[in-house]
This record gives C-alpha cells, sequence and structure tokens, in this order.
C-alpha cells in the first residue's frame, strides 16, 4: 500500500472516529420514560410528571439539567398550558447522542423520533406496535403542533389535567410512528380511559416524553 493511500485511510478513521465522539458527547436532551407512574393518567399533575421525568434522568446519570414532561393541560373558558411551551427550545439528542430534533419547528414537522431513536433514558429500545406487549402510547395531551385543545372542544384530552385514574381519556402519541391511521408521534389518538389497565388495552403503559427544557 503506498504512502498517499495509507493517509487517506487514515483521514477517514479519524473522522469516523471523530464524529462518534462527538455523537456520544452530545449531552441527553430526550428520552421516553421507562417506566409510568404506575396510575394510568394520575401523574400528580404537571409538577409530578416533570417531577418522574428528573428522577429517572438523574439515575440515568443526567444531573444538572431542568426536565419537563411533553404534557399539555385544558381550562374551561380558554386554552390550557401548550406541551411546545415547557420543553425549551432545543436541539434535543436521545441517550445515544442522536439528534432527535434541533429546534421547535423541527420537532413539531419532521422530527427523528422512530421505534429506533426514540428510546428511554438508559438508551434502550421502548415496545412498538410490533411488539408484545404494545406500549406504543405515549402520553401528550397535545394537538399536534404541540399546542393545547381549544376550549370549544370540551371533550377531556388530558385525564383531568393529569390527576384521574378513572374517568376521561388522554390523548397519546406514537414513538414509533405506526397505527392509529396516522403516523404522529404527539397526536395520534385518544386513549380508552385513564386508568392503568385502559392505558394498557390501548396500546400503552402510561409513558411520558420527556425533555430537557435549559
Amino acid at each position: 500500500m503506498n504512502v498517499t493511500k495509507t493517509m487517506a485511510m487514515a483521514g477517514v478513521l479519524f473522522l469516523m472516529n471523530a464524529s462518534l465522539a462527538f455523537a456520544h458527547e452530545q449531552p441527553m436532551g430526550f428520552f421516553v420514560t421507562s417506566v409510568g407512574v404506575g396510575q394510568g393518567g394520575n401523574l400528580g399533575g404537571l409538577e409530578g410528571a416533570d417531577a418522574h421525568c428528573k428522577k429517572l434522568a438523574e439515575a440515568a446519570g443526567s444531573t444538572g439539567r431542568t426536565w419537563r414532561a411533553y404534557l399539555g393541560t385544558q381550562a374551561a373558558g380558554k386554552r390550557g398550558i401548550s406541551a411546545r411551551n415547557r420543553i425549551g427550545v432545543g436541539p434535543w439528542y436521545n441517550a445515544k447522542g442522536e439528534l432527535i430534533a434541533s429546534d421547535l419547528d423541527q420537532l413539531h414537522l419532521s422530527p427523528n423520533i422512530v421505534l429506533r431513536t426514540a428510546l428511554d433514558e438508559n438508551g434502550n429500545r421502548v415496545k412498538g406496535r410490533y411488539d408484545k406487549p404494545n406500549e406504543h402510547d405515549i402520553l401528550t395531551g397535545s394537538m399536534a403542533d404541540g399546542t393545547a385543545y381549544f376550549p370549544s372542544d370540551t371533550a377531556d384530552h388530558t385525564c383531568s389535567n393529569w390527576t384521574s385514574s378513572g374517568e376521561g381519556s388522554a390523548q397519546v402519541g406514537h414513538h414509533d410512528r405506526h397505527g392509529g391511521g396516522n403516523t404522529s408521534w404527539n397526536s395520534a389518538h385518544g386513549s380508552r380511559g385513564c386508568s392503568q389497565e385502559n392505558l394498557a388495552r390501548t396500546g400503552g403503559a402510561g409513558f411520558l416524553y420527556c425533555f430537557a427544557a435549559d
């Protein structure tokens, strides 16, 4: 092998290693929770959901970040809190350093959220439509653009603002982008109810999307 080819190969290897190192240097800013709170749609409100995200992130080794659950709320006579307004401005990377979205526009128009990339806080794949059990329903309470529902829509989309494990429903997205008649990661359909059992019957386990908002 001549010197030119040797130098070229060395350059390629250097760039590959540099790319891998750069990817792993990106701090985790997005994950699907590996477990739910365990009480169906009763998450203890937004505060309880945020605390759940923080607890899991820190247990996985992520410290010093402000974690927010991607959840919307509803209010009588006005719009509630929009999920997109809770999570900062990006960029967000998964536990393996892969870019999920660079900003809010990309997150809601063409995010890198599919079965392979929508990992939990430990970098593990979350079960999807073709796994048993299917756990691809992720609680959001959000419309597809990340905003809260209009007050004219009086149906419950947020399990009574994440305090109910009985009556009501929760709007969910599919982290694997399959099923529900669409490919929405954040607004695929409503759940059958708010109990843990009803969330499971729809195809979920009460999981959340967590984003670093700092």
